[in-house]
């Protein structure tokens, strides 16, 4: 090829350092009306910067052993290298934005936000020049369309572990992430087998030498299989190209990230029975028989962990409390997935936001329901009910996601956030799970109201929107006139059932026109409740958190 990746950077760098210096202008005028853009951005960015709470990622570092802890700064470096390549995945140009933007806040703002659009508020650009934020971020050529790579008849045009570029002659060319990320990934490699050499767990040190093989192989599959197989791991991590919801052009390529993990046994423990119970609750659920037809894995672990290092795509905007891998469908269908509730993350989100969010907008009268067992429970079904439902369409279209592409992630999020409230329910109706349904359902409506501030932009915005709207339209709740809301619950379990079967039906007929139909009628924000969200921000309550993490916060330096 007549290209580097590395050449392709500079030039991005550049390109990106001459637009903004552009933006300065030259006459008079344009630089007064460029100063006045300036002032307005940055007074948003003062504006925006509140809405993260900052939170120090610490766990008990006395429940590992002495071997596990000197293994804990191999994971964070290698999981510090991911956070460098989900930059180059999504803003290449980061170094020179830097250099040119001085006011700190709008750095601050940019290092959240990995690039200059607010990923909280439809990805809005914060920095003058820089426009609109490409769909396909820099997995693709600038400016290419999706016609144009639909039309080629490159091989692995849709490969998730690939970047396309075009060479001298601007023909398209698909470049294998091992190949461009070459020097990142043999020292992240190199990390892991330091780490592995020091691993006592026979499961954990297999897991380890096979992921560092894989980083620079782009092959996962054996991994995935070794990460899966392990079961009594005291530490954790999970690292490389997992999620494609960066992709917005074909939600194909798949973005760097990394956990850095701390098993807690004991909460694991009170976790194990709920996997097995899924070919029943597959049974039951509120949909046509072709659509439940598939037989769910149960050799999955369901364990509950600190999480000490967030690192790449997990770490832009809205943080994720909860990870359910691999997503591999075949894999999931013949072995299960892990889902890993980050249970420290997770329980400052609920002190710090989801309670003030509870304490302005539940109706008085049922703010007691609240509770972390049931916050944690509902995020914990929204994990395993990822493996409930359907992966191949019922007409011949192939896996769900390659029928409805882009439209996927965000259906498949709302799948999950309603078949685990349907879990919830079928559990506590059997006896299987401890609670009152009153209690799990008004956490879940606090966490709608937490969730939809997260914006319609990403694909977890989208799907909270939609159940909102939904939820509403079915009457499952109501909104007082002071603008708080009150669930009813005998229509919030209708609800559930019924918007349980919607998505379900356009997963099996892989229905890409309905679900765009389905995202433009409901994925959006009414004025009544933007109107109580924007309350809450002027109460100054955050929309989510931003760590203090690392060896050092750890006590490690």
């Amino acid at each position: 090829m007549a290209f580097s990746f590395r050449t392709i950077g500079i030039l991005l760098s550049s390109a990106a350092a001459i637009g903004l210096s552009a933006c300065n202008g030259t006459e008079q005028s344009r630089q007064g009306s460029t100063a006045k853009v300036a002032d307005s951005l940055q007074e948003y960015v003062s504006q925006r910067l509140p809405i993260y709470e900052r939170v120090r990622l610490s766990t008990d570092l006395n429940q590992l052993s002495v071997t596990e802890r000197k293994m804990l700064p191999f994971l964070i470096q290698a999981a510090e290298i991911m956070d460098e390549l989900f930059w180059k995945q999504t803003y290449p140009a980061r170094d020179s934005l830097l250099a040119v933007v001085k006011d700190e806040k709008t750095r601050e703002f940019i290092q959240i936000n990995y690039g200059p659009w607010d990923r909280l508020n439809g990805d809005k650009p914060f920095v003058a020049g820089v426009g609109a934020k490409p769909d396909g971020a820099g997995f693709y050529p600038a400016g290419i369309t999706r016609e144009e790579i639909e039309k080629s008849e490159l091989p692995g045009k849709l490969d998730p572990y690939s970047i396309l570029r075009r060479d001298s002659a601007g023909v398209l060319a698909s470049v294998p992430y091992h190949i461009a990320f070459a020097a990142e990934l043999q020292k992240a490699s190199n990390l892991l087998k330091q780490a592995a050499l020091l691993a006592e767990d026979p499961g954990l040190k297999k897991y380890l030498n096979l992921r560092a093989d894989a980083l620079v192989t782009d092959k996962f599959t054996a991994s995935d299989y070794a990460w899966l197989d392990m079961k009594n791991n005291g530490l954790d991590i999970i690292i490389g190209p997992i999620e494609n919801y960066e992709d917005k052009l074909f939600n194909a390529r798949t973005s760097y990230e990394a956990y850095v993990l701390v098993k807690d046994r004991e909460w694991s423990k009170r976790l194990a029975k709920y996997v097995t119970l899924l070919p029943e609750l597959q049974k039951g659920l509120p949909v046509a028989a072709k659509y439940k037809a598939e037989k769910p894995g149960t050799d999955s672990e369901l364990n509950a962990y600190d999480v000490v290092f967030y690192a790449g795509d997990c770490n832009s905007g809205s943080k994720t409390i909860a990870v359910n891998l691999p997503n591999d469908e075949i894999i999931q269908q013949k072995k299960g997935t892990r889902r890993s509730q980050l249970k420290n993350a997770m329980k400052a989100k609920f002190d710090k936001i989801l309670v003030p969010i509870a304490q302005e907008l539940i109706d008085k009268d049922q703010i007691g329901l609240i509770n972390f067992d049931a916050f944690f429970s509902n995020v914990m079904f929204h994990e395993v009910a990822h493996g409930l439902g359907i992966k191949q369409t019922v007409n011949g279209k192939g896996t769900v996601r390659s029928a409805l592409q882009e439209q996927a992630s965000w259906l498949e999020e709302g799948k999950a956030d309603i078949l685990g409230l349907y879990m919830v329910t079928a559990l506590v109706k059997k006896g299987e799970l401890s609670g009152d349904l009153k209690s799990f359902y008004t956490t879940f409506m606090a966490g709608i109201l937490r969730s939809v501030r997260f914006g319609a932009a990403s694909a977890h915005g989208k799907a909270n929107m939609q159940c909102f709207n939904f939820f509403k339209k079915e009457g499952a709740f109501q909104r007082s006139a002071n603008g708080t809301y009150r669930v009813d619950f005998e229509k919030f379990g209708l609800a559930m059932d019924k918007l349980s079967g919607v998505i379900l039906t356009l997963q099996g007929n892989g229905d890409r026109t309905a679900v765009e139909k389905l995202q433009r009628e409901m994925a959006v924000i009414p004025a009544d409740l933007q109107a109580d969200l924007d309350r809450l921000s002027r109460k100054g309550i955050p929309v989510d958190v931003v760590f203090d993490q690392g060896a050092d916060i750890l006590g490690m330096k």
